[in-house]
């Protein structure tokens, strides 16, 4: 079996997720890991932008912890197509040869990730929980496997670059430093037209003047023993009361109550709100995964045995439908007194 050389491989590079002229949150994120990690092994941290008319979003990239911006500006990658940012990135990682290479898993960078490692012949760890590396330079990428009952720590060691990608709000973004001085360096790639066969014809934005639940700071979260609409209409005043935003469990997304970018878990959103009410949710493994790291847990479920009391800084057991219409009106008193 052929080996690659893996000496050739230095540096780690991050995809610097853009949409519309705007860095994605998790872009930060993985800079501030990457920061980290490199530090740890003497190497430098880069970032790889992409879009057209972006350069100036290079010294945000810089100031998060960016060594390096690696720039590509061209008409094709205006928005984001599959093969046109796979051609570009396969050419960035065939010229700078970074030996880890990391994304978020958002639906750009889950639908972009596969194509990269196929392309280079490497592996992928998807959804990773945590990165380090060990004395061998191996990138070691931490995952729930088996339905989250299980953490499995994946390396990829005959192949490069370590390919993974990570949720937004799993790292914790780092203090931006307007200070840091980095270098810019635009990359010209051959793009081979021919082989672009699919274009946009259109963006159809849904309006919805929601928060991004990963982006709140108090989250309002119902499960299974919220029952129906009537039940998150009171999660809802409660939310409004508090300026909080909904969200909820899996088995509300699949019921049909709430959309999938309101779930929280292993297969919904990441959070790490200041203040977490759990009502109604038995809490499952897979979405203790999506919020154990909330700053304050408040839970309120039927079942005194339910596990989300294992993580709740503060537990009641009783009948969310009672509870949260009296909270609501004890609140919005207490906010009154406060003159909030």
């Amino acid at each position: 079996m052929h080996t690659m050389d893996k000496e050739q491989y230095k540096g780690i590079q991050v995809f610097a997720e853009q949409r519309e002229g705007v860095v994605q949150n998790v872009a930060f994120e993985l800079i501030g890991k990457a920061r980290e990690l490199a530090d740890s092994i003497g190497e430098k941290v880069t970032a790889v932008l992409l879009g057209q008319n972006v350069a100036n979003l290079s010294q945000e990239l810089i100031a998060a912890g960016a060594d390096r911006v690696l720039l590509v500006e061209h008409d094709l990658l205006k928005d984001y197509v599959t093969e046109q940012y796979a051609q570009a990135i396969t050419h960035i990682l065939n010229t700078y040869k970074p030996e880890i290479f990391l994304l978020g898993a958002t639906t750009i960078g889950r639908d972009l990730g596969p194509r990269l490692s196929a392309r280079m012949h490497t592996g992928l760890t998807a959804d990773c929980t945590s990165l380090e590396i060990n004395e061998d330079r191996n990138l070691l990428m931490t995952r729930p496997a088996f339905g989250g009952n299980l953490m499995a720590t994946i390396i990829c060691k005959e192949h490069r670059p370590q390919m993974s990608t990570v949720r937004p709000g799993v790292m914790r973004r780092k203090e931006s430093d307007p200070s840091r001085k980095g270098e810019v360096e635009k990359v010209v790639v051959p793009f081979d037209e021919s082989k672009c066969r699919v274009r946009l014809v259109r963006k159809e934005r849904e309006e919805k003047n929601l928060i991004d639940i990963t982006e709140a700071h108090v989250l309002v979260s119902g499960g299974r023993g919220v029952g129906t609409n009537d039940g998150f209409e009171k999660l809802t005043a409660l939310a409004a009361t508090l300026g909080a935003e909904v969200s909820s469990s899996r088995a509300m997304v699949d019921a049909g109550i709430m959309s999938h970018d309101r779930q929280v878990g292993q297969t919904g959103k990441t959070v790490r709100p200041n203040l977490y009410l759990a009502l109604g949710i038995s809490g499952a493994i897979q979405h203790l995964a999506g919020m154990e790291e909330s700053e304050y847990i408040i839970a309120i479920n039927k079942d005194k045995f339910a596990p989300i009391f294992q993580v709740a800084d503060l537990g009641l057991v009783g009948d969310l439908h009672k509870i949260v219409p009296i909270l609501n009106e004890k609140l919005k008193v207490e906010l009154a007194k406060s003159g909030r």
